[in-house]
């Protein structure tokens, strides 16, 4: 009876013990989703009033020994709506607890700010990983100081919060923004951008279905585009808008682009390299080489549009360059042949759709019935040559 006692109370307390736990992780589960579902951002925003104290001040400059100089000013109310707004500057200034400050052993501006290449890490793993294998991660590897980091792109003290779309993507909104990001250290390119149907579009017309440099090049893991791999992958991408036909249709564009493509001669040879493997380099043209890069323009555009005759034979003559002014009368401008477009061209194809299958079939079919036929009169001869055997045998 003793151990039956004794056994039960094992129970019921092993019973309690669990429920206790239960409720001890539920309890400090339930608050936690609270307040990621409910942020409260005025009371999560840290005491940050001993650093604002000096560095509220716009007036601080600091100067390096190369002569460089930053501020070292921060405006509390822009930093107050920035994404990092619930963070103390600690968290990033872990070298910092007080003051005098310790002495920084930067030499230049550059140098200050490669010392927190890495800091972000900590918070934003996912984009960290990205960038390690992209065309900027290579090149602080090979040694080259004025690769960007992630406060080159994303000041810590002002990045307000980026605006996305249903799928994450970063919003039409966020566009021109970003390639004005871009344009810190690829300027050129970004006027040249500007100044194409596709920069038109995002800059002035802020249109979301035209592309803005990271929806070609990536955000984080960015490549470099000087690879075979890129040049020949290359007519997939552009494929990715246009081939949709819910975008191209309003606009009038052909979404047979890649279809008529890879069917003809330059396509087929660019897409058997990549289907190869080896990702050997062709000389064969792909989709920038005769529409451009960043200068795309309109195909009516009179002085680069490609369905302008004069135009459309300049880009022939890149790398044909006997072409007469005929030689590219041929282009059908990536549409399939149809009566209204290109009659002569249709009516030709489909004759031949329908010539080439009846010969070949009307031949098929005299060789299956010459084959019946020899064979039934084999089965005949034998069958007459019976009798005449057994007849000599009697």
């Amino acid at each position: 009876m003793k151990g039956t006692v004794y056994k039960v109370s094992i129970a019921l307390l092993a019973v309690l013990a669990t429920m206790l736990g239960i409720g001890l992780v539920w309890g400090s589960i339930i608050p936690t989703v609270k307040a990621e579902s409910q942020p409260d951002p005025l009371a999560q925003q840290p005491d940050n009033s001993q650093c604002l104290a000096c560095h509220s001040n716009p007036d601080q400059v600091y100067t390096f020994p190369n002569g460089d100089t930053i501020s070292l000013g921060y405006d509390p109310q822009v930093y107050g709506h920035s994404v990092h707004m619930n963070l103390s500057c600690q968290v990033c200034h872990t070298n910092i607890s007080g003051y005098p400050h310790p002495e920084n052993p930067a030499q230049s501006a550059r140098e200050y700010t490669l010392q927190y290449a890495i800091s972000c890490n900590r918070c934003h793993p996912g984009q960290a990983t990205e960038i390690m294998d992209s065309a900027h991660a290579r090149l602080a590897q090979e040694g080259n100081p004025n690769t960007p980091i992630c406060a080159d792109c994303h000041n810590p003290h002002t990045q307000p919060p980026i605006a996305k779309d249903a799928n994450g993507d970063p919003a039409p909104s966020e566009h021109a923004i970003i390639a004005n990001t871009c344009a810190q250290c690829h300027s050129v390119i970004v006027e040249t951008y500007k100044a194409s149907v596709h920069g038109q579009g995002v800059f002035e017309e802020n249109n979301p279905d035209v592309p803005a440099c990271h929806d070609c090049h990536g955000i984080h893991n960015i490549d470099s585009t000087r690879t075979v791999q890129f040049r020949l992958n290359s007519p997939q991408l552009c494929a990715t808008c246009h081939t949709d036909e819910s975008v191209m249709s309003k606009y009038g564009l052909s979404t047979d682009v890649l279809d008529t493509y890879v069917a003809d001669f330059h396509g087929t040879t660019v897409t058997l390299f990549e289907k190869t493997g080896d990702m050997q380099e062709t000389n064969k043209p792909v989709c920038y080489d005769c529409h451009g890069v960043h200068n795309i323009m309109a195909v009516d555009d009179p002085q680069k549009g490609l369905q302008v005759k004069e135009n459309m034979l300049v880009a022939c003559q890149r790398c044909h360059p006997d072409a007469s002014e005929n030689f590219s009368a041929s282009w059908m401008s990536h549409y399939i042949p149809d009566p209204q477009r290109t009659p002569l061209v249709f009516f030709v194809d489909l004759f031949y759709k329908l010539f080439v299958p009846g010969v070949l079939g009307g031949m098929g079919v005299l060789v299956v019935a010459d084959i019946i036929g020899r064979v039934r009169h084999r089965g005949n001869h034998a069958q007459h040559s019976e009798p005449k055997s057994e007849a000599k045998e009697e």
